[in-house]
């Protein structure tokens, strides 16, 4: 069942179909409180849910007591709670109990779903356990096509433990039924993205190695690590944001348009780019770390975890050769931020205008924001009269503000998991490649 690195995975068989329900592993946990009741509540408040919910734990809950977490988790994120929304939401949810290493935890699952055609089996549980469960579910006879499985990142450590999860879980599954989600990427579609540049004719004949001195992709958090000690300092901020986050973030922004509708021939586009791109150059790599850190719960004793990080890469393609693209993440920053940047060649001295001297051009700039609000900024050099010669000026626009609130970013994948959309998600070939080029690091 597995697929070939870099080989053209078949057609996906489990693409397009509707779920006829939706299976959440770990209900009881912290993502399920802090963001998947809150997504399920705003896609049912949207008309969008379609299908029953089960949720599935170890703990020993009553559907009563599965109802009043789910409304303190909404409450907890700030929604104000419209009750014919929320008693909607109650009524498709149902909850199983039991140990993911018991073989009768899915026959009770199998019993609860009924006879489903294309379930959805969310995965919000680590993942070391992935394996052991999508094993009990086709043990059970849930995971036959067009069944999904859907997991969320980290998809390993480096190269050879995502090779070794995939492994363990193509043993039970194609790669088309597995859903690999990033919540950062549902903070602006990927759909939108693309449609910012190729829809605009006015960006795309400059967005290339003639006329761009170099793109930044930064995420900023003014925020630490807080009370993720345990989580986050085995981990740091490259493998944490870059290979997945950041990273995706670069290959819509280098990726050629794709010549076609379909979740396989978007994502043969973003590998040709991950494929381009050399292994990472430690001389060109910076790692930090916050003052403070060493002080959070969890964290180790002298502990050497990067809390920040910079790198530059080069995409070795026809486009893009000899642009410099670098990234940066960290946290405990001025500013929480994340933006793709940008930044056009500057053009010769102006000699035709000695009123301006010997002043170079500012160089033109586009900020495409991402978080904590979407948007774009142009910043461009002009002469104004009323300003006695040229000065840079700014054009920003927040999207939020010209069209309305957004879904939020669970709710895009959430949304797509159940729809069949594998678009969000990332194939293996391409995790891979994203560990090939930071393992130098």
């Amino acid at each position: 069942m597995t697929t070939a690195v870099g080989a053209r995975p078949r057609a996906e068989a489990a693409e397009g179909q509707v779920a006829d329900v939706f299976v959440i592993f770990g209900i009881t946990g912290d993502l399920a409180k802090v963001m998947t009741f809150h997504s399920l509540y705003r896609l049912e408040q949207r008309d969008l849910l379609r299908c029953p919910i089960v949720g599935v734990a170890v703990s020993d809950w009553s559907k009563q007591d599965l109802s009043s977490h789910a409304r303190a988790a909404i409450e907890g994120s700030g929604e104000q709670i419209d009750e014919a929304v929320f008693d909607r939401l109650v009524d498709r949810m149902s909850y199983v109990s039991g140990d993911f290493d018991d073989g009768a935890t899915y026959e009770r699952v199998a019993g609860a779903i009924g006879d489903a055609q294309c379930p959805v089996f969310y995965l919000e549980i680590p993942p070391f356990l992935f394996g052991r469960v999508i094993k009990g579910l086709t043990e059970a006879g849930l995971t036959k096509q067009p069944a999904r499985v859907v997991v969320e990142k980290p998809f390993g450590h480096d190269l050879e433990s995502a090779r070794a999860l995939a492994a363990e879980i193509h043993r039970y599954i194609d790669e088309s039924q597995l859903f690999r989600i990033d919540h950062f990427l549902g903070k602006m579609g990927l759909d939108e993205f693309l449609y910012l540049r190729f829809a605009n004719s006015n960006l795309e004949p400059v967005w290339n190695r003639e006329n761009v001195a170099a793109i930044e992709i930064t995420m900023a958090e003014s925020f630490g690590v807080e009370d993720r000690g345990h989580f986050y300092d085995p981990v740091g901020a490259l493998r944490d944001v870059v290979v997945n986050h950041l990273m995706q973030l670069l290959a819509a922004a280098a990726m050629e348009a794709p010549a076609g509708d379909d979740p396989r021939t978007l994502k043969d586009a973003k590998f040709a780019v991950f494929r381009s791109i050399p292994d990472a150059d430690p001389a060109h790599y910076v790692r930090g770390q916050y003052d403070g850190y060493l002080d959070i719960d969890g964290v180790a004793s002298g502990s050497t975890t990067e809390t920040y990080a910079a790198l530059r890469l080069e995409v070795d393609n026809w486009r893009w050769a000899g642009v410099p693209w670098f990234i940066r993440t960290g946290k405990r920053l001025p500013v929480t931020q994340t933006e793709v940047r940008v930044v056009f060649r500057r053009p010769p001295r102006l000699g035709f205008l000695p009123s301006i001297g010997n002043r170079a051009p500012v160089q033109s700039q586009l900020i495409i924001k991402l978080d904590p609000i979407t948007g774009i900024r142009l910043i461009l050099d002009a002469h104004r009269a009323d300003k006695g010669g040229p000065q840079e000026i700014t054009m920003d626009m927040e999207f939020e503000t010209e069209g309305g609130e957004g879904p939020t970013p669970y709710e895009v994948l959430l949304h797509a998991a159940m729809e069949g959309n594998s678009a969000p998600s990332t194939r293996q070939d391409s995790v891979e490649e994203t560990w090939r080029i930071m393992m130098p690091l």
